[in-house]
């Protein structure tokens, strides 16, 4: 019995993810908002179908180790190598200015140096996942705004690496010489296979005559190169979600990365779907809503300043204002890198639980609302470009489609009403015209009553008589 109720909870999780995923998709959104929702709904303060802490950080893992892996597969040395003067300049500016305005907000927020570090690298990355579906949804991923804002994502995932080393580093002791010697040696390793695969370009892996076309054994092998190298890290004390992303890297710039990538593609929209729903797991409704006006002032403050920082750095490099601003925009989110450094730094005591849910609860937020901001921040684009001079030219431009919309709704509510209205009129008519025949089926049995009543008495009549004086 305890492997069918554990069989049914998968199943309700499952068939929960997709229906959330299907309902984002529907109105053009990221399935993965979906997912988070999915997590919410069913974890320990949603419907509570999964309870077990030990079960959520097991997925949450997974989908880590899968998430890098992916993400080192698809990314491309050489095209990073032709991008690097944009986007290398541009993640050390978004990694330095964030560091600094929360140290300088530390003393007002009474967090400490360990927790102004991790604020600084959680607001100085965005997500990959959700900045390339906005792009395909705009239509913009092969244009100049797309090659720039994936070259400056891609530069944010490899210095993701780095933060999370530092960040696992980061507790009372502070740092040490074996944690100096972690990331040097993480640092080197990186930069060796950077320069290996540059030099050498695409290189076969091992074994794959036979591995490479077999349906059995592909997939099999693409999550044997993952778990095989985070495995390996974490014996020699390195991250094993480095040594995943580092496999995946290599995987995806030697010569069998598309067959590769076509065997694990399915594989990484169920790890992507568990990591996603893991963090909606994670999400705690009681303390978002104790919390309500802190998380929505932390989430609007992070939004507005990397929008600013993002298209003052673009404008910095060069851009000019509309690739600058549609950019900035874009990569406006907070990555899903965040959870990973919050969990890591809640593990060396780096943050207390409060503030890792704080993190948890203001990076949903801005995920699920990214697709929201970019239409916001578009019809404040088309309004500076048009350059409207009165208050009412400018609100008919931002909510044109709100007032379509409310014209359309009230044609809508207006022949719903008078449909409701004739159909009532009818019901009325209808109910007349039944009591009438009624009252004229029950009209000849009263009248024949009636003239019986009304017939003269066979019965002779009776003598009158004379009452005494």
């Amino acid at each position: 019995m305890e492997h069918t109720t554990d069989l049914s909870g998968l199943a309700y999780v499952v068939i929960t993810a997709l229906a959330c995923g299907m309902l984002f998709a529907h109105f053009r959104q990221p399935p993965l908002v979906g997912y988070l929702l999915a997590g919410v709904l069913l974890g320990p303060t949603g419907f509570e179908v999964v309870r077990s802490e030990g079960m959520i950080k097991g997925f949450a893992e997974l989908g880590v180790l899968m998430l890098l892996f992916i993400v080192g597969m698809e990314l491309s040395v050489r095209t990073l190598k032709y991008t690097w003067r944009l986007a290398l300049p541009a993640v050390a500016m978004q990694t330095g200015a964030s560091l600094l305005v929360m140290f300088a907000a530390s003393s007002l927020l009474g967090i400490s140096n360990s927790a102004a570090i991790l604020l600084g690298f959680v607001v100085a990355l965005s997500s990959t996942a959700v900045a390339v579906k906005l792009l395909e949804e705009i239509g913009a991923l092969r244009a100049r705004v797309g090659r720039i804002t994936v070259a400056v994502l891609i530069a944010q995932d490899l210095a993701f690496l780095p933060m999370l080393l530092i960040v696992e580093n980061l507790g009372s002791d502070g740092f040490d010489m074996a944690a100096a010697t972690q990331i040097g040696i993480s640092a080197l390793l990186l930069f060796g296979l950077v320069r290996l695969l540059l030099k050498q370009g695409r290189q076969h892996l091992p074994f794959y005559k036979i591995i490479v076309g077999h349906v059995d054994l592909s997939p099999l092998a693409g999550l044997v190169y993952c778990f095989g190298a985070g495995a390996l890290m974490g014996a020699i004390g390195l991250s094993p979600a480095y040594g995943a992303f580092l496999a995946g890297l290599a995987i995806g710039n030697s010569a069998e990365r598309e067959p590769m990538l076509a065997v694990v593609r399915p594989i990484q929209s169920v790890m992507l779907m568990v990591f996603f729903l893991s963090i909606g797991l994670l999400l705690d409704l009681q303390f978002v809503w104790d919390n309500l006006g802190t998380v929505l002032f932390l989430f609007l403050i992070v939004t507005l300043f990397k929008s600013a920082l993002n298209i003052a750095i673009f404008r910095l490099l060069r851009e000019s204002w509309q690739r600058s601003f549609m950019s900035g925009v874009l990569i406006s989110q907070l990555g899903e890198f965040s959870f990973l450094l919050a969990a890591s730094a809640t593990a060396v005591a780096a943050i207390s639980p409060e503030e890792s849910k704080l993190i948890i609860s203001v990076t949903v937020l801005s995920l699920a609302l990214s697709p929201f901001w970019l239409s916001t921040a578009r019809r404040l684009q088309r309004i500076a470009e048009r350059r409207l001079t009165t208050l009412k030219l400018v609100f008919d431009a931002t909510f044109v489609g709100e007032r379509l919309l409310a014209r359309r709704s009230s044609r809508w509510t207006r022949r719903v009403a008078e449909t409701l209205w004739t159909q009532a009129q009818a019901y009325k008519e209808k109910r007349s015209e039944k009591r009438a025949e009624k009252k004229a089926a029950t009209l000849p049995s009263q009248l024949k009553l009636t003239d019986q009543s009304k017939q003269p008495s066979n019965e002779p009549p009776r003598p009158e008589t004379k009452k005494d004086g």
